[in-house]
Order: C-alpha cells, then structure tokens, then sequence
C-alpha cells in the first residue's frame, strides 16, 4: 500500500474519533523536520499536561543546552497536520505515538528507528515498562517509541447525590449488579437526575472495562472480533438495560457529554481514564461534591478489570536533529523524569512503581482507586489498522443507543464489520 493513499485514508478515519489534543507532520518518505537552529520541536495534544512537561523540558534545556519548544493542540489538529507532514509537510521532531495510529506510521518509514539509540543507553531500564505498551510501539522488532504513560480507568461519583439518597459511598466493593441497583435508585423519574452515563464513543473509559470484567473480549487472540463471545454479548446486554433505564437518552448524552453531565450535578457516577484527573481537580463543582473508586466487580468472575493504553515518545524520521531528538526522548523515559511526570500530576507514569507519586497530585480526590485498578488490567484492544473497524464499531453501537435496533443485533452486525475490516488489514 503506497504511503499516502494509507496516510490520506487515515486521516478521514482519525477525525472520526475523539480522544485528545497537539501538533504536525513528516517522514522518510514523504516529510521532514523543519530545520530550526538548534531548537528541538515537540508536539503533544493534551494542554493539561503542557505546565507539567514544560518543566520536564526545561529541566533537559538546563542538562543538555539543548533548546526545545513545546506545541499543544487539540487531538483532530494533531493528527490532521501530522498525516499532512507525513505526506510532504513538515513534522515536529519528537511527538506523542498513540496505539489506534502507531503501526500505520511503523510500517512506512515515517519514524525514526530508535533500536540503536534504546540498546546502548545507559539511561533507559525499558524491562520496567510494560511488555504490552513495549510490544505496541516495536514493529519487525525495530523500537519506534519509548514509553511515555500509562492510564487507568475507575469510578467517579457524586457524594452529595448518595447523601441525599442515603446510600453509602462505593468503596470498589461492589458488583455491577449492585452497582446497577443503586444506579436506579440514584434515577428520579422527572428527569432532573440519572445514576450513570455513557457513550459510545466512552469504550475504554467505560463499557469496554464491563466486556472484559464479565469475561468477554473485543479481540480474540487470533484476531478476530469477540462480539460473538457469550460473555461479551452479556456484558452488552447489562450495559444495555442501564442505557435503558439508568442513563439521559443518547442525544442529550451525546450532545452534552458525560463528563458535562456529571460536572453539572446531572449524573450521579460516570466511569473515567486517569488522563482526566489533571482537568478535573480544576473543577470547582467536582472538588467539592465528588470523588473516585475503583470500578464494581463482576459476580461471575470476581474481577474487575480496568483498560489501560500508554502513549509512546517517538521522533521524526526526517528530523535533522536525530541524536538531540533521542536523548530528549530518553530524559522523558528515566525514572527520574517519570517520577517528576507523576510528581507534577501531569498522569500517571509508564515505569513501574513511578505512579505511587501521582497519587497525592490531587489531594482531594482518592487517586489510590486508579492506582488499585493496576492490579488486574487488560491492554486497550487493537489491530494494525485500528480504527477501520473501531470507528464503524462506535457508529453501529449508536443504533441501540438510539433504540434504533437490539443489542443483540448490534453485536452480531459488529462480528461482522470488524472481521471484514481485519482481514483487510495488508500490513
């Protein structure tokens, strides 16, 4: 597949999906590095996390005497310029790699072969990353990324809303049955309140972490689709009943956002990844009326399961600072500047044992719910072309939502439309 009918198909794909935010673009093949004195480019797409990595990078400048400037944007932005640099533009030097576009910019060239640099670092301890987040960004066992993060997903609820029904705090002892439960008793039936919300497009953060609690999976391990899985359809049948019956209809969920929702006392739980938590100790409403715990349990299996993803530190094939783009990417990787990542709450770190800091970031929620969630974990579903099966995916999923078709209908139509979509896959 030549580059840039992949790069441009890409590009439609990605905007479908919100996640994040930064900024652009090139390869190899098709882009490069503007050339900029001696000063190191770095894009991100999270302006939470700008303050925190500023510091991290300004500590480098005062090491090194190398200069860098840092470039945040939203996440469409990001990917739209750097598809574009990619194509014949131009790309920052070292920027963030994320799992759904990672084997896309592996397989063509457009990022800078980091094997030589990892293997003879004095600094890196890369057997304290996870195998997961390491395999991701490693493609015909050339290293493209190094870690940056990992997150978690947990439990966010309103203390005032479980005061005033007179229901006691979840504390992650709890089922989903039970959880489900008090959802209801947390429903007024004016509309004025719902005990839970959720989206479609909330998959990792939220019904994804039910799929694989009950035993279920969105991947098999020889890549095809799990929708056709006992336990998964279980998992879709409970999420849903609580569509059904616990939850704002799907428009105003949509149009408004679950995280909106519940800021603005309309929603008594919302499940969250840990890359929300810079924003939300920024909340007034929040600090004051909510806080966190880890996701229920599942009766059957006695597990709860939290999703967890890690970005990847990666640099431009085409920049013309290669050696000044690694040792960047390597200071970003110590354990030292792990730690000082978690210290700051810019998110959790991807080196072992270096989140325990992140916990006391935001004193006034239990951040050790996310840090428990570690304990029992499952690496973010993907394939080498994510996002030609994960986005139809999140459409299909809007019917049930809508109460346009079942959800046993849903899951068969996915089966189908994800298997189709992996076995397109040529690279």
């Amino acid at each position: 597949m030549k580059i840039k009918r992949l790069i441009a198909a890409g590009l439609t794909a990605t905007m479908v999906v919100g996640m994040l935010t930064a900024c652009g673009g090139g390869s190899g093949d098709g882009g490069g590095s503007k050339k900029k004195g001696d000063t190191l480019t770095v894009a991100i797409w999270d302006t939470n996390q700008q303050d925190g990595l500023k510091q991290i990078m300004d500590d480098f400048t005062a090491e090194t005497g190398i200069k860098t400037e840092l470039q945040a944007m939203d996440w469409n932005a990001y990917w739209t310029l750097l598809e574009a640099g990619a194509t014949g533009g131009e790309m920052p030097d070292v920027f963030w790699m994320h799992s759904n576009e990672a084997v896309k910019y592996m397989a063509n060239d457009i990022l800078l072969d980091l094997t030589d640099y990892v293997a003879k670092s004095e600094k890196l301890e890369m057997d304290k990353f996870p195998q997961d987040l390491k395999d991701m960004y490693t493609w015909k066992d050339k290293v493209y990324a190094v870690p940056k993060d990992r997150d978690m997903i947990a439990m966010w609820y309103n203390k005032k809303m479980f005061d005033d029904a007179g229901i006691a705090y979840p504390d992650g002892s709890w089922t989903w049955d039970e959880f489900y439960e008090i959802a209801q008793k947390l429903t007024k039936d004016d509309g004025s309140q719902y005990g839970f919300a959720c989206n479609p497009s909330n998959e990792q953060d939220t019904w994804m972490n039910i799929v694989y609690t009950m035993g279920g999976t969105i991947v098999t391990d020889d890549n095809k689709s799990g929708f056709d899985d006992p336990n998964t359809i279980k998992a879709m049948e409970f999420l849903d009943k609580c569509i059904k019956n616990v939850m704002p209809d799907a428009n105003t969920m949509s149009e408004t956002g679950t995280d909106v929702l519940f800021q603005s006392g309309k929603v008594a739980m919302i499940s969250q990844g840990s890359w929300m938590v810079a924003g939300f100790k920024e909340n007034d409403y929040m600090v004051e009326n909510c806080d966190v715990t880890r996701l229920p349990k599942d009766a059957t299996t006695g597990k709860s399961v939290s999703l967890y993803n890690g970005l990847g530190w990666s640099a431009s094939a085409g920049t013309s600072m290669p050696d000044e783009a690694f040792q960047l990417i390597e200071w970003f990787g110590t354990k030292e500047m792990q730690e000082k990542q978690s210290e700051l709450g810019v998110t959790m770190a991807a080196y072992d044992g270096a989140s325990e800091a992140w916990a006391g970031s935001a004193e006034m929620y239990n951040l050790q719910a996310y840090i428990d969630a570690m304990e029992d974990t499952v690496f973010r579903p993907h394939t080498n072309s994510t996002l030609a099966w994960w986005n139809p995916m999140v459409e299909e999923l809007k019917k049930p939502w809508n109460g346009e078709e079942s959800m046993a209908d849903a899951c068969k139509n996915i089966t189908s439309i994800m298997n189709e979509k992996i076995a397109e896959e040529d690279y």
